[in-house]
């Protein structure tokens, strides 16, 4: 292979991965958001909780970044299918669609990325387990804005998002989540007497 022919396979990936900033998160549809946030959006605060819970579980924060970067980039080809729909569709395997998205890549791309993504899926190392619980917590935070917003049908993806965390860091952010404001970031913190 020449490098002209690798980059066009990286750039077919990162074409793909663009329509993650136009595809929404379906299942907010049950709960009346009109408008919910895109898989992208999701992806990125997840990999900024990500980094934070890293960060306070001692695992590595750019690992865990990436792997919550990647962990829903095979929708680009299943999309985001709702909790409810699972009980009815099969879709295949994330590493399946992951491995054909990066088929194309160069050898070194592929390989990175199906490793992280084999390694998120599997959720035995720490970082694996930070990513997932970041995962949630981005649910969780997600339904608590959509709350103070006047969407009042989220507690069901409260009450999951919560059952699933698995770190200690992640239920502190989550108590920490439900009992803040979310626009409490624009009041100036207090100033040191």
């Amino acid at each position: 292979m020449n490098d002209d022919h690798d980059a066009a396979g990286a750039m077919r990936f990162i074409f793909e991965a663009g329509v993650l900033k136009r595809a929404a998160r379906t299942g907010w549809w049950f709960a009346g958001v009109k408008d919910p946030e895109s898989i992208a959006d999701h992806s990125f605060r997840t990999a900024l909780i990500g980094m934070v819970l890293a960060a306070m579980e001692g695992a590595d924060p750019a690992r865990v970044s990436m792997l919550c970067v990647l962990h829903d980039t095979q929708e680009t080809r299943i999309t985001d299918i709702p909790h409810i729909a699972r009980r009815y569709l099969t879709a295949a395997p994330n590493a399946t669609v992951t491995a054909d998205q990066v088929a194309a890549c160069p050898p070194a791309v592929a390989d990175l990325i199906n490793t992280a993504v084999a390694e998120y899926e599997a959720g035995e190392t720490p970082e694996a387990i930070v990513a997932r619980d970041a995962d949630k917590l981005e649910c969780l935070v997600q339904a608590v804005e959509y709350c103070h917003q006047g969407i009042d049908n989220v507690q069901r993806w409260i009450d999951s998002s919560r059952a699933a965390l698995k770190t200690a860091s992640a239920h502190r952010l989550a108590d920490a989540a439900l009992s803040g404001q979310p626009l409490a970031w624009l009041i100036p913190p207090p100033s040191p007497a």
